[in-house]
């Protein structure tokens, strides 16, 4: 098991706002990302940040969005879509949303509208 597992989603959300902010993005928008790929609302998210969910729990509760498997390219110098563990694969589509917020993707693309 990674340990990434085990880490509490709160631990790394603020990392994910830094990331988008540095780049003129804001929460707000990182939590439209979150929302869109997870199903959670607003409230459901809030929720999960209060608890310090691990990303096993977040995961293993959230509807993930069918356009998911639209995301591609790499993350760390790790395509996501090779990723097996389907674990790993939905932290990894995270991590590439929020990436591509942080790099000024316009929000449509973004969400594979």
């Amino acid at each position: 098991m990674h340990r990434i597992f085990t880490t509490s989603f709160a631990s790394v959300y603020p990392l994910y706002v830094t990331k988008a902010e540095r780049k003129g993005r804001t929460q707000d928008e990182v939590d439209e990302v979150i929302r869109w790929l997870t199903g959670f609302d607003q409230a459901e998210l809030a929720s999960h940040l209060e608890k310090e969910t691990t990303f096993e729990d977040f995961f293993a509760q959230a509807h993930l969005n069918p356009a998911s498997s639209l995301i591609t390219g790499s993350v760390c110098g790790v395509k996501v879509q090779e990723v097996e563990d389907p674990l790993m694969k939905q932290i990894r589509y995270l991590d590439k949303l929020v990436d591509e917020l942080a790099k000024g993707r316009p929000m449509e693309k973004v969400l594979r509208a």
